[in-house]
C-alpha cells in the first residue's frame, strides 16, 4: 500500500462536549471537530471506535477525525478501539490536546516524548503500550495566582482569549493537514516560527 493510500486518525482529546463545551481542556476535540467542519462532515457516532468520527480527504489522503467518547483522563480505551477499528498504524495517529505549558493560542506538533503530566496523554500512553504517535499541542496557558490547574483546565477561554483561541484550532488544523502531506520537520520548520 503507498503512503499517500494509508489512513490517518486524528484524535482530539477532551470531555463530553455537553457538560464542558468549549473548555481549556476540551481546545484539542475542538480542533477536530473544526477539520470536520472544514470538510462538510459532521462527526458520528461511531460505536465500535468509542467515539464520534467523520472521514475526510486531504490532498488525496484519508483521515479519520475522531473524538473519543468519555472523560479526558481515560481517552486511552477509545483512542485504542479507534485505531482498531480503522486499521491504523501508530506512525498514522496523531493526538491533538491542550498545553498547559505552551501560551494561549500556540501551537506546535511533536513525535513521541513525554506526557508532562496530561492525564489524558498518559492514559494513551498506557493504552497503546507507548508514545511513538504524533502530538498537537495547543497552548492554553497556566493559571495565574493559586488557581487550582483541575478547575482552570475545565474553565472556558474569556471573551479576550477566545479570538486567540480560534486562531490556534484553525492554525491547528493546518498543522495536521501539513503533516499528513509533508511530513514532520517540513511542517515544523512552517509552524513554529
Amino acid at each position: 500500500m503507498a503512503a499517500s493510500d494509508q489512513r490517518w486518525l486524528v484524535a482530539g482529546l477532551g470531555n463530553p462536549d455537553d457538560e464542558y463545551p468549549h473548555t481549556r481542556h476540551n481546545v484539542g476535540a475542538d480542533v477536530v471537530r473544526a477539520l470536520a467542519s472544514r470538510a462538510n462532515e459532521p462527526l458520528k457516532r461511531v460505536r465500535k471506535a468509542k467515539g464520534s468520527a467523520a472521514e475526510i480527504d486531504i490532498a488525496g489522503r484519508r483521515l479519520v477525525c475522531y473524538v473519543p467518547d468519555g472523560y479526558m483522563n481515560n481517552s486511552g480505551g477509545p483512542v485504542q478501539a479507534a485505531v482498531g477499528w480503522y486499521k491504523v498504524s501508530p506512525q498514522h495517529l496523531i493526538v491533538c490536546h491542550d498545553d498547559l505549558d505552551l501560551d494561549i493560542g500556540v501551537v506546535r506538533c511533536k513525535l513521541g516524548g513525554g506526557n508532562a503530566g496530561h492525564n489524558g496523554l498518559r492514559d494513551v500512553d498506557r493504552a497503546l503500550g507507548g508514545a511513538d504517535y504524533f502530538r498537537i499541542r495547543v497552548g492554553i496557558g497556566r493559571p495565574l495566582g493559586p488557581r487550582p490547574v483541575r478547575s482552570y483546565v475545565l474553565s472556558r477561554f474569556t471573551a479576550e482569549q477566545r479570538p486567540i483561541v480560534d486562531d490556534a484550532v484553525d492554525t491547528a488544523c493546518g498543522v495536521v493537514e501539513s503533516l499528513i502531506v509533508h511530513g514532520l520537520e517540513p511542517t515544523q520548520n512552517s509552524f513554529h516560527g
